[in-house]
């Protein structure tokens, strides 16, 4: 029997941080320990580091997702230990875990087989207490909202219109819609309200694109929060929550320092969800990165039509970045699944399958071309794939123009990923990366979200009623014309029907809701049943996490 991800996890001979942070050359004082493994990078160190070239950024996404894996996080933490293993000084930079899916579906995780970042347990549970500090934040802002309405509401907040939603870091579908101050004069108005998940918190994604607790600050007081009887907006610098939320994320804003199995560095920061948010780690961990290494690769959320649209789109506009290479990740099993086999059949070979499922992957190449950065297809192997499989896989990329090449780091690690490293840095050296944005910033809002409907999902057409439409006018006649849109939907189609694998035509594009995040700098559009507060499965991964007689963790994979 192979071993698990935990297993192997917690065989890793992990090394002091001071050592892994002397590898980027960050000094011993200048790390925050969170016990022998883990640390976080000061403010101070950061701040000198301005004048410094920055390295080179490769982004790893994928294909959709399917139940078969891909193994994107898996191939981030693998191609930065195959660059470290051809010579190359690299680190990766991604996401915290979300609570909330690690005891619902995901049972945690942070890579995979021996292509990891350690230590896992930590990692999926309350790592340095980022997510805590960034629910204190969230929910410390609600209870002066309420707190000021019940005092007299000096500022005319219509209690109907209070847009700032609770939030906490779990799958809890009781709280979606709930109604608030029941009970009597002493607790305030009663109203509906309503909980999202905290990786859904404008506070997250304000602390994931900030540069510095300044920025930070002024995000969090451009937050909207309500709207008064004549429409216009309360910001949340009126309610005087910005300076006290900004004392509570001080920490929180600082990057978190931990190892691969390899004893390489990685930085682990922010965590906003990808088909609700903008899915990509902090801004302020990848600039880190790209000042101390010569090569950081680091990864955006689920499939490219939504983790990487969102990262050159929302990250790499509002951060000044610009990537030189893009991995995108596949594997045969989910070629199989897109191409019609159901999952029980995967282990079958299948070549017929794999041809017809690799028009989601084209569809992915297609769409990367147009952000003018240079991509490689890297082959996530499985046991099962058959060497036929593969060369299907390989012959439909040359057939439209790109490389692919199969890695096998989960099994090998860095040694099984060396091939894709060295393309890496052969495409980087090349010089050919032109990074443009799919849209300018002075095109219309609804034009931004029918541009990415159609050019990226590749959609007939946009629904919205007059209400949405409406809306987006009047947000643009306020100031906010300028901003970037981000699309919440389905990870698992380009359409909003989760079951449309492959590359299906012939769609609209239904965009129920907007919102506007005025701190975080951008516009959702939530298109679709997409939830910003999930719900546990049926069977969730909390039954089985527990102590086993070793007093080791069980259930975490």
């Amino acid at each position: 029997m192979p071993k698990t991800d935990i297993e192997i996890a917690r065989e890793a001979q992990k090394r002091p941080i001071q050592e892994v942070g002397d590898k980027l050359g960050i000094p011993s004082e200048h790390l925050l320990p969170f016990g022998h493994d883990k640390a976080k990078v000061s403010e101070t160190f950061i701040k000198s580091l301005a004048d410094k070239p920055d390295g080179k950024l490769v982004l790893v996404t994928a294909i959709n997702p399917t139940p078969a894996g891909e193994g994107k996080t898996t191939t981030t933490v693998g191609l930065g230990d195959g660059l470290n293993k051809i010579g190359k000084k690299s680190a990766i930079c991604i996401r915290e875990a979300s609570l909330g899916p690690c005891f619902g579906m995901k049972g945690g995780a942070a890579g995979g087989g021996y292509a990891q970042v350690v230590p896992m347990e930590e990692m999926n549970l309350h790592f340095t207490g980022d997510f805590h500090a960034i629910t204190s934040a969230h929910n410390l802002l609600s209870a002066m909202i309420d707190n000021h309405i019940y005092w007299g509401n000096e500022l005319g907040i219509d209690s109907r219109r209070v847009a700032w939603r609770r939030v906490m870091d779990m799958n809890d579908r009781a709280l979606r819609q709930i109604t608030a101050s029941l009970g009597g004069v002493a607790n305030g108005y009663p109203r509906e309200a309503g909980f999202d998940i905290t990786v859904a918190s404008e506070v997250m994604a304000i602390l994931c694109l900030a540069n510095d607790l300044d920025d930070l600050q002024k995000r969090l007081g451009d937050i909207i929060v309500a709207y008064r009887r004549d429409r216009s907006p309360v910001y949340c610098r009126d309610i005087k929550a910005d300076g006290a939320m900004t004392v509570l994320l001080q920490q929180a804003m600082q990057p978190n320092l931990v190892q691969t199995l390899e004893n390489n560095p990685a930085f682990v920061h922010g965590g906003p969800f990808a088909n609700i948010a903008h899915g990509c780690n902090s801004v302020i961990a990848t600039k880190t990165a790209l000042k101390l290494a010569d090569y950081v690769v680091t990864e955006a959320g689920f499939g490219a039509d939504l983790g990487a649209e969102k990262f050159f789109d929302i990250k790499c506009r509002k951060a000044g970045l610009k990537p030189d290479a893009v991995v995108i990740v596949a594997t045969v099993r989910a070629m199989k699944m897109n191409g019609g086999v159901a999952r029980a059949d995967l282990g079958a070979e299948n070549v017929e399958a794999v041809k017809a499922g690799c028009a989601n992957l084209g569809r992915h190449i297609e769409n990367l071309k147009k952000f003018g950065v240079p991509a490689v297809v890297g082959i996530n192997h499985f046991i099962t794939d058959t060497d036929a499989e593969v060369a299907a896989m390989r012959e439909y990329c040359a057939s439209v123009g790109a490389e692919a090449i199969l890695n096998t780091h989960w099994a090998n690690g860095g040694d099984g990923i060396t091939e894709t490293a060295r393309k890496v840095v052969e495409v980087v050296e090349g010089g050919t990366a032109a990074y443009k944005p799919l849209y300018p910033d002075e095109m219309g809002l609804f034009e931004k979200i029918e541009t990415v409907a159609k050019e990226i999902y590749h959609a007939d057409e946009v629904i919205a009623d007059k209400k949405i439409l409406d809306q987006l006018k009047q947000w643009e006649e306020a100031g906010y014309k300028n901003l970037p849109v981000c699309m919440a939907k389905t990870q698992y189609s380009f359409t909003t029907d989760p079951n449309a694998r492959g590359a299906p035509t012939g769609f609209s594009i239904p965009v129920r809701e907007v919102r506007l995040s005025a701190g975080a700098g951008f516009i959702v559009a939530i298109c679709g049943e997409i939830m910003t507060m999930p719900g546990l499965p049926k069977v969730p991964a909390a039954e089985s996490i527990k102590f086993n007689a070793d007093g080791d963790i069980e259930g975490l994979f």
